[in-house]
């Protein structure tokens, strides 16, 4: 693995950390959009490529992005974007309701 790599494996793994060990409703939103983050940048990374013949242009480039892995990751941007939105607004209107964003709390007062 390379360093870019690596990176974005970290950034996936602590946004994780912070879906997983976070009380707070909210923290564990932000989690989440890390961990997506992480994971979308890992396929940019792996998709990128370096020495391989370019298919439209041949004179003096040398790397390039296969443009399906591009356009996976795009429709991904934007599920993420919107996954991301309901979440907030549906924990705004929990919290509106129950007046608390501790998850444990959350469950004992919903009955869950």
């Amino acid at each position: 693995m390379t360093i870019p790599e690596i990176g974005c494996v970290f950034i996936a793994l602590l946004g994780l950390s912070g879906v997983v060990l976070s009380r707070n409703l909210l923290m564990k939103i932000v989690g989440l959009d890390v961990m997506n983050t992480g994971v979308i940048s890992l396929f940019v990374v792996l998709s990128s490529r370096s020495g391989d013949n370019v298919p439209i242009l041949t004179e003096g480039a040398s790397s390039y992005a296969h443009p399906v892995p591009q356009a996976v990751i795009v429709t991904a941007i934007v599920i993420g974007f919107a996954i991301l939105a309901i979440s907030l607004v549906y924990a705004m209107i929990l919290v509106q309701r129950l007046r608390s964003v501790d998850t444990e709390r959350l469950e004992e007062e919903s009955g869950g």
